[in-house]
């Protein structure tokens, strides 16, 4: 697909006129058909290209919320902090055990000394100085052991701060303070920086979109469509990605453009795509006299014709092109300017 120039001028007719220098505006011309590109007026959603989840990694109780839907947050920030009120009752039952046993370390170590002693003077015999050494070596192991168990616990404590995966805006907090929450429960859902229109074309639409093709955007908000508003302030965006499958009928595509915003996620604009090519009559917008609810064309014999006007073609670069004319003129009729007329 290509959106092509669209000439609003086609022949200037023969007149006093015509000698003036090309700069100056023709005051006549020949009506003719010309191609031009059928732009489809569909909606695109603004999304984010991806969304992440932050989850928690404990269970326990949300004793700190820290953000609320539509806030920026950077990857690491603090979000929630998630308290499990057992995990320091374990910790300290563990610091007791691991106290305890190292009392029972020194006790054996000190049974070691004295079985080595009484070896080396011959009153002691091997067996009791094997036996007071393989008491220090489970005692050893066993200590090792409970601190391995508490660095665990102190890990799950730390692992209670609910942290942003990525840096992005809010979009949804899905809990609140004093909730109640499993590990891996969602705490808030997070649209990351890169925002694209999604667009959803009808399935025989799908052969004229190609990634880097144009496509031109309407005003945010939903504003009316050029046929009822004369929307020219089109601003111009490329196709990104179209996605191989199909959905619903419909063939899926991202677009990019200029000063999209990241704050709406969801929010529907006005997007016109090509889908082919067809013949068409446009005329110069100024040149439409509208009298009591009716338009009108002069003519070069200084008589008007009334017209029934479509909406605006734009130019692909967003900028107005012309205003397509349905019916109430015929290739070669001659139409003037109005204030050209005599």
């Amino acid at each position: 697909m290509l959106l092509r120039s669209i000439p609003i001028l086609l022949a200037v007719a023969a007149s006093p006129l015509a000698a003036h220098a090309q700069s100056s505006a023709p005051q006549s011309l020949t009506v003719e058909k010309q191609q031009v590109e059928d732009l489809k007026a569909v909606f695109a959603t603004v999304e984010s290209v991806r969304e992440t989840l932050a989850r928690t990694r404990i269970g326990g109780t949300v004793a700190a919320l820290t953000v609320r839907e539509g806030d920026r947050v950077v990857t690491g920030q603090l979000i929630a902090t998630v308290v499990d009120p057992k995990l320091p009752l374990q910790l300290a039952a563990l610091e007791a055990r691991i106290r305890a046993m190292q009392a029972q370390q020194h006790q054996a170590e000190l049974e070691l000394d004295r079985a080595g002693r009484l070896r080396a003077s011959g009153t002691g015999t091997q067996q009791r100085l094997d036996d007071a050494q393989s008491a220090v070596d489970v005692n050893r192991a066993q200590i090792a052991a409970m601190q391995a168990d508490r660095s665990v616990i102190e890990q799950q404590l730390r692992e209670g701060d609910v942290l942003a995966p990525a840096s992005g805006r809010i979009l949804q907090v899905k809990a609140i303070d004093g909730a109640v929450v499993v590990s891996g429960e969602t705490v808030a859902s997070i649209a990351t920086e890169t925002y694209v229109l999604r667009l959803h074309l009808p399935e025989r639409h799908a052969r004229f979109i190609h990634e880097g093709d144009p496509v031109l955007i309407g005003e945010r908000g939903l504003s009316p469509s050029p046929a009822t508003s004369g929307e020219t302030g089109l601003k111009r965006g490329t196709v990104r990605q179209v996605y191989p499958e199909l959905s619903g009928g419909q063939v899926v595509a991202d677009a990019t453009v200029a000063g999209l915003g990241d704050f709406f996620v969801g929010e529907r604009v006005r997007v016109y795509v090509a889908t082919g090519t067809r013949e068409a009559i446009l005329v110069p917008p100024d040149w439409i006299l509208r009298r009591f609810g009716t338009d009108f064309l002069r003519l070069a014999d200084d008589s008007e014709t009334p017209v029934q006007v479509g909406g605006p073609i734009p130019a692909p670069d967003g900028s107005p092109g012309g205003i397509e004319v349905l019916s109430g003129l015929r290739p070669g009729d001659v139409i003037v300017r109005p204030e050209a007329a005599r």
